[in-house]
């Protein structure tokens, strides 16, 4: 038991890749855990059910370094009862409580000194105990900087995101806004974007991948997620590759290379094969229209049977894997279209949820008369 929690341990929060053994206690335990607390998230009312479900990527830390920390306490304290080690106790035949008490003090290296061990043995098991704990508690206080650092830096271009493709995001509103700054010749915001979110992509593979709690650990604002924002990204660039030649065709590669890279791989974490989704996202007559606010933006595109077939053939290759994950972690995915309903998230606040005073929405280029 003490030598599986310690494998367990460096598996889980040093080793910094992805672990396939089938009966990983870490997997069982996010599996089961994950699974009562969306049974408990279906009894909560909608305005609060995303809050509720925030608190489990936090939450399963702490409880899984507790129950490492309540295992090894355990072990020890089975191990010195076993041996039946001489102890200096208050009883004259200490019971197993005993034992484990004499355990957890040594662990957290509290040491009252009412319990001890009396020979050599004893003290060689009491020191080994205290040297773990310290260095259990040692990896844990660098461990958490580590993974909040991650979730911090993956935030970043997420809230970026707001002004760009609206809350929610979605490629509409995000093609829409950058047609009609290339519809004024300003074209270079758009290849620095998707080499940003390139970038983004595969900080969030190696990240996730090595921390996968992190997945379940939700953006700090409404109508944001990490995984819509990754989505809105894949739908911008397979647009690009096959409607938009004059866009930035090469950087909408690399970025749908990465970010397609990211999602698979994000989806093998939980060992199970994505099926087919079960909805459109885009059908022919949300095509049309998406083409039309495209159009209405100011900028040319392709929009013949040769390119919504290219499109088709790119989204086939990423919405079985987010669509997997969306109904694994509860997240929605973004719409193509934008809602002109809802305003950015920087528009509102606390007090006034309609608190925008302009549009960020570009206006169709007007010809100068000369």
């Amino acid at each position: 038991m003490l030598g599986y929690i310690i494998w367990e341990g460096f598996e889980t929060l040093v080793l910094p890749r992805r672990i396939e053994r089938p009966l990983r206690g870490t997997s069982v335990f996010y599996q089961s855990f994950w699974a009562m607390w969306c049974a408990l998230a279906r009894r909560v009312p909608l305005p609060g059910r995303d809050n509720f479900l925030s608190v489990f990527g936090p939450l399963s830390l702490l409880l899984l370094l507790t129950l490492w920390a309540c295992g090894m306490i355990l072990a020890f304290a089975g191990i010195m009862w076993s041996l039946r080690l001489p102890i200096h106790a208050p009883e004259l035949s200490p019971s197993f409580g005993t034992y484990l008490y004499l355990s957890a003090t040594t662990f957290i290296t509290l040491g009252f000194g009412d319990v001890s061990p009396k020979t050599g043995l004893g003290r060689l098991f009491a020191d080994m105990e205290a040297g773990v704990g310290f260095g259990f508690l040692a990896i844990v206080i660098g461990y958490l900087p580590v993974l909040y650092g991650a979730f911090s830096r993956r935030e970043v271009l997420i809230a970026l995101l707001d002004a760009r493709a609206s809350s929610p995001p979605s490629a509409g509103e995000l093609l829409r806004r950058y047609a009609g700054c290339m519809a004024c010749g300003d074209v270079t915001d758009l290849p620095e974007f998707l080499r940003d979110w390139e970038k983004w992509s595969a900080e969030l593979l190696e990240s996730h991948l090595s921390y996968p709690v992190l997945m379940f650990y939700r953006s700090q604002h409404d109508r944001q997620s990490w995984l819509s924002a990754l989505v809105t990204v894949l739908d911008t660039c397979a647009f690009i590759i096959s409607s938009l030649p004059q866009g930035p065709v090469w950087q909408a590669r690399l970025t749908f290379a990465m970010a397609r890279h990211a999602v698979v791989d994000l989806t093998l974490v939980f060992g199970s094969k994505p099926d087919a989704p079960g909805m459109d996202r885009l059908p022919p007559e949300r095509l049309a229209e998406l083409h039309k606010i495209i159009g209405d933006a100011g900028t040319a595109f392709n929009e013949n049977d040769e390119a919504v077939v290219r499109l088709n053939e790119l989204r086939a290759l990423y919405e079985p894997y987010v669509d997997f994950l969306s109904k694994r972690l509860i997240q929605p995915l973004p719409d193509w279209l934008p809602n002109d309903d809802l305003a950015d998230n920087w528009q509102t606040s606390a007090w006034d949820k309609s608190d925008h005073f302009f549009e960020m929405r570009p206006r169709r280029r007007q010809p100068i008369n000369k």
